[in-house]
Order: structure tokens, then sequence, then C-alpha cells
């Protein structure tokens, strides 16, 4: 964890500052100590190479003297980067909701119900929060883009699995494959944005790839929903392969390896392309042990990680998964929909993600900036979480208009179920950028570790919501659901909030 005291120059500096691999960091040996002035502390070759780099010192982190130090890249070189990473990401939620819109048409063709062809997505979801734990380690030993890579060539031949199966089991088996390999930009976005882009930016940042994640759930259905209706939907498999191929040829020639060990004293030195593109080396010598593919789970143990984690994960079932699992489920039964139309719902949760993303990214960095013109000192993390209540009630109003206005429609079709959804879109986006920013405030050295962390519990629990949710909305009717939706999301995320704020401080 970085921290500034009094002086925007003095930081409490942790091993991320000297010569320590990431694969110690992560394994838990933190050492926080306190460095006087560290911009005092400088050669002046060093002033002068950040002076006429950034045009300013203050800066946290403090980048090396080192061209290959990504804090120290271009500005298109660091977009660019996260361009390629944050399109990834959301290609993995997107891979999992493609096939939303034809849920009548792959039950029909594969001789199983709607519920049991919703499964396909359950088993997507729920190998997205636990592979990353294979590709965390791996990814830092070898690298980002080595793993991002491999995962665009496995997901590709997964998908292409998927097009040619016509059992549910071979499908089942293809879309597992395809989970596996596309999952880890979804959990290591995080890193890139906290190995790449300086404290400023990181919630605005941290923002484009966590509003990418959350957005392809409802764009899979929207888009795919067209073409389900004119060329089948076996057509989503292929448009899937081929965007996979796309992306690896992007990576290959634009991606830039984002892991970098700093160290003290590095001499300046600049990365040419042609040994960034076509360079694979292993970066940290450190040995792979066992403990490193279960490191992440270690978070459990920590406050400042595990309440976001769970108060995120209960938000994003209620305003994410269960509005994209029960659209498509109960609209064609209750109105007759056809998978065009189905897509056509998801408008309003795109729409509201969009919306949301302004207060839990932009509008994040701003609040903390202005609280420290204010005080002269840089906000404690906690400060941000401020702005997490917004996207609290927001999920509670949205989810509750939703449930009530669909259950009151009878067999018309209304628009304000979907105004409800785009409501609940909102606050989701809210609190899944500023829960995912706090942690990673807390624990920057760390970033990678936490990301696979947050995935699990989100995965985990968006994986288990849909085998209960259907059937308690049928036992207890939409009002009732309803009601339980709010206690849940009172009970997981807003007072686990509360208690984090008040001593958060205390536990990081």
């Amino acid at each position: 964890m970085e921290k500034m005291a009094s002086d925007p120059h003095h930081v409490e500096a942790t091993h991320e500052d000297h010569s320590i691999s990431p694969g110690a960091v992560e394994a838990g040996k933190q050492e926080s100590f306190f460095m006087e002035d560290r911009v005092a502390h400088l050669s002046e070759e060093h002033r002068q190479y950040l002076l006429a780099r950034h045009g300013t010192l203050n800066l946290d982190p403090i980048p090396d003297l080192n061209d290959a130090d990504p804090y120290n890249w271009p500005k298109w070189r660091k977009t660019v980067n996260l361009t390629l990473v944050v399109f990834h990401a959301m290609i993995g939620l997107f891979t999992a909701a493609s096939i939303q819109s034809a849920f009548v048409d792959i039950a029909e063709d594969l001789h199983v119900s709607i519920q049991r062809t919703s499964y396909l997505v359950s088993l997507f979801i729920a190998i997205l929060g636990g592979a990353p734990l294979f590709w965390r380690p791996l990814s830092n030993r070898f690298g980002r883009r080595p793993i991002f890579l491999i995962s665009l060539i496995g997901a590709l031949i997964g998908n292409v699995g998927c097009g040619v199966s016509h059992s549910y089991g071979t499908m089942g088996l293809c879309r597992a494959i395809t989970a596996f390999f596309i999952s880890p930009a979804a959990a290591l976005g995080s890193a890139v944005v906290a190995e790449t882009f300086f404290k400023k930016d990181r919630a605005r940042c941290m923002g484009y790839w966590t509003l990418m994640v959350t957005i392809g759930v409802p764009i899979a259905p929207f888009l795919f929903g067209f073409m389900v209706m004119r060329t089948g939907y076996r057509w989503i498999y292929w448009v899937l392969a081929i965007t996979n191929g796309v992306q690896f040829v992007l990576y290959l020639f634009f991606g830039s390896e984002s892991l970098y060990l700093r160290k003290e004293g590095a001499p300046a030195q600049v990365t040419s392309i042609k040994d960034s593109t076509f360079k694979f080396r292993r970066i940290d010598p450190a040995p792979l042990r066992a403990w490193d593919f279960i490191q992440p789970l270690s978070y459990v143990l920590k406050p400042c990680v595990f309440i976001p984690a769970c108060a995120y994960a209960m938000i994003f079932l209620w305003g994410s998964i269960v509005l994209t699992i029960l659209i498509p489920q109960v609209y064609p039964e209750k109105y007759g929909f056809n998978s065009q139309q189905i897509g056509l719902q998801f408008l309003g949760i795109i729409i509201g993600s969009v919306i949301g993303e302004q207060i839990g990214g932009l509008i994040s960095d701003r609040w903390m900036a202005l609280r420290q013109k204010k005080t002269g000192t840089p906000p404690a993390a906690e400060y941000r979480l401020w702005l997490s209540y917004i996207g609290h009630a927001l999920t509670i109003c949205g989810v509750v208009v939703f449930a009530v206005e669909l259950g009151n429609s009878g067999s018309k079709w209304t628009v304000t179920p979907i105004v409800g959804a785009a409501i609940a879109a909102a606050g989701n986006q809210i609190v899944t950028t500023i829960n995912i920013t706090y942690s990673v405030d807390c624990y920057r050295a760390d970033a990678a570790s936490v990301g696979v962390f947050i995935t699990f519990v989100r995965q985990t629990w968006g994986f288990i919501g849909p085998f209960w949710f259907p059937q308690m909305f049928e036992e207890v009717g939409w009002v009732g659901g309803a009601g339980i939706a709010v206690a849940l999301m009172v009970a997981v995320s807003v007072i686990p909030t509360i208690a984090l704020q008040w001593r958060g401080a205390r536990w990081h």
C-alpha cells in the first residue's frame, strides 16, 4: 500500500520501490518503511529525467530512471495497451453472455429445457472466477502479454468447438475450455492499470476496465439478438472465434508488456518496438511454488479486500446477473418475444452502466483530488467509499422497480422494468469501480492478486445465483423477491461498507 504523509513528497513506500520480485510481494512479504522527502533524495539526473518526461516531480509512485518503466511510457503507448486489455476483459464476459438471446433456439436444437440451457452461462461464469488462480502466477513470471496471447488462441479453439458441437455435453465442454482461456484479462486488468498509470489517474483507468467487464454482459445479447434471427445461433461462436483471432494479431503487433521489476539506480534505456513485440522471456526469475496458485485466496483474511469484494459481488449479482438471466428466461414466455426483441431489452443496462461509470471513475478521481486540495494532504483510501453509497442506493431502487413493474405488467410489455434495470446497472457500475479501486489503492503492489480474488468472489456468487433466484421469484412472487434482494444488499453490501469506512484505516 502506498501512503503519502502531510508533505506531498513524503511517502510510505513499499517493496515495489526496490529490487523485489512480484512473486515475493504477492507471497505476503511486505516491509513498509518511511523515507523522508523521497524526491529530495533523487539524483539530479533522475529529477531532470522526470521533469522532461512528465513535467512534474509530484508523481505517485516515483518511476525509475528508465524508459522501460511503464510509468514512463508515452501516453499513446499506455492508451493502446489499455485499450487492448479492457477489450479483452470485455470479451470474457461478452462470451459468457453471448448465447443469452438464443436460449430458446439452443434449447430446441439440443433438446433441453431453457433452464438447463442457462447453465451453459453459469458454467462459464464459474470458470471465469477460478481460472485466473492458474494464470496469475504465470503472468507474474513470464509477463502479462504472453498470457494474453495464449488466452486468445485457446479461446478461439474453444469457440470453434462450440460452433461444431451438436450435443449439450460437447457444447458444455467447449464452453468450459473457452472460459478457462479467455479469463485472464478480466482478473489481471487491475494489475495492468496499477502497473501503468499513476495514482491520480487510477480510478478513471480502472473504470474503463471495470466498465468493459460490466457491459460485456448486456452488449452480447443486444448485438447477437439481431444476428440469431437472421443467421442462426451458431454464428455467435464463429463471430467470437474471428474476434479472438483479430485480437491476437493486434496484441502481437501493438501490445506492450506492463510487468516491470523496479530497481533503484537502473540505467535509462529504451525498449525497442521490435524487442517488445517479438522477444519473449522470463521476467521474474523467482521459482514457481504451489502457494503462488492459491495465494490470492489469502485475501479472505484482509478486510480491506474481502469486504469490498463481497459487497461488490452482491451488488453485481442483483444489478447485473439477475437482470441478464431473467430477461431471456421470462420475456419470451411472458411477452412472446423473439431473440431480436430480447436483445433490445439489454439497451437499458448498457446505458445505465455507462452513466454509472462517470461517477465511479472520473468523478471518483476528482472527488479524491478535491479532498486533497481542501485539506492539503492526500485523503485516506476510505474517503472514496462515500461515493459507493450512491451505487448501493441506485441498485436497490432499480431492482425493486424492475421486479415490481415486471410483476404488475401482466402479459403486456412496458418499458418501466427496463428503466429499473438501467437504474440498477448504473448503481452496479459505481460500486464496481469504487470498490475495486479502493482495494487496489490499499494493496497496489499486489494488484494482480487483488483483481484475481475479487473476480473469484464475484464469479462464484454469480455462478450460484442462477440456480436459486428463478425459483425464488416463482415461490415468493416478484414483490417478495424484491424484498429479499433488498435485505441481502443491505446486509452484505451497505452495512459492511459502513464498518469498513469506520475501521478500514486500521485494517490495511
